[in-house]
């Protein structure tokens, strides 16, 4: 086990108020540590000095419930490929060392306290549309509907999205299309999401609209950046289901206008 002396350069903000880095010093800390085990170490040193603690999310540390948002040295979730910021080890990083963290930046998600953000905008967006109307009464039969292999698959690979936010915080326009696209598609894919397909994709965009992200201009940080690996192709799935869906609105719009006028 080595351990590492290293300069922080922690991002502090008081919700309402500007922020501002503040140099803290990170000494002997293990190697085989996690990042976020790292934050620990230096809180409680603040904490035995009399120091307000830092301030960051976090719950499983399994890279499950997306919760430890941070970004690292210019980097959502750090500079190691498909990892959260809880999986992160500081074997990464080398003695001497500045690291700088900063909490994950967008309009969208206001910053609460130092690291921690609101993403309630993301829980808006799912309850805009994540929704099916399938019977919820006792366990179906497994078999009861069948879903082909490459079906289930892709349904499965959207799922795969923690809405951690990294997507959001990559994006230089703040948009949340990953995200959306990801959650949209997954009941899409399915058969049982098909009766509200259209209606769900509407409200789901007009929702990320109404929070306040940005649009998609095809630079794909998102899927860079993402832990999970998302794909970008969920964004052009998402963009044709949109583009169906609004001309059937359009259309079932002007049908009912010609039969009011008449």
């Amino acid at each position: 086990m080595s351990l590492l002396n290293l300069q922080l350069k922690v991002w502090r903000q008081n919700r309402g108020q500007s922020g501002h880095f503040q140099d803290i010093e990170a000494k002997d800390i293990p190697d085989h540590a996690s990042f976020l085990e790292m934050m620990d170490i230096v809180n409680e040193r603040l904490i035995a000095k009399g120091e307000e603690p830092v301030a960051f999310d976090h719950d499983c540390r399994e890279g499950i419930c997306g919760m430890c948002s941070m970004t690292i040295n210019g980097v959502p979730h750090g500079p190691e490929k498909a990892t959260t910021t809880c999986q992160l080890h500081m074997r990464k990083f080398r003695t001497g060392d500045t690291i700088w963290i900063e909490p994950f930046r967008a309009t969208a998600f206001p910053v609460i306290k130092d690291l921690v953000v609101d993403r309630g905008a993301f829980d808006r967006i799912q309850q805009a549309g994540g929704f099916v109307t399938v019977r919820t009464g006792s366990a179906p039969d497994a078999n009861a509907i069948l879903i082909g292999k490459e079906v289930a698959d892709a349904a499965m690979d959207a799922a795969a999205c923690i809405g951690c936010g990294a997507c959001v915080a990559a994006c230089k326009n703040a948009s949340a299309m990953l995200f959306v696209s990801a959650k949209a598609g997954q009941l899409n894919s399915l058969p049982q999401g098909q009766p509200e397909k259209d209606r769900r994709t509407l409200a789901m965009v007009r929702q990320m609209d109404k929070e306040g992200f940005g649009n998609c201009t095809n630079h794909y940080e998102c899927e860079a950046a993402c832990p999970k690996e998302i794909s970008v192709r969920w964004i052009t799935k998402l963009n044709r289901d949109y583009a169906v869906a609004a001309v059937k609105e359009s259309f079932v719009g002007q049908q009912e206008r010609a039969e009011g006028g008449e």
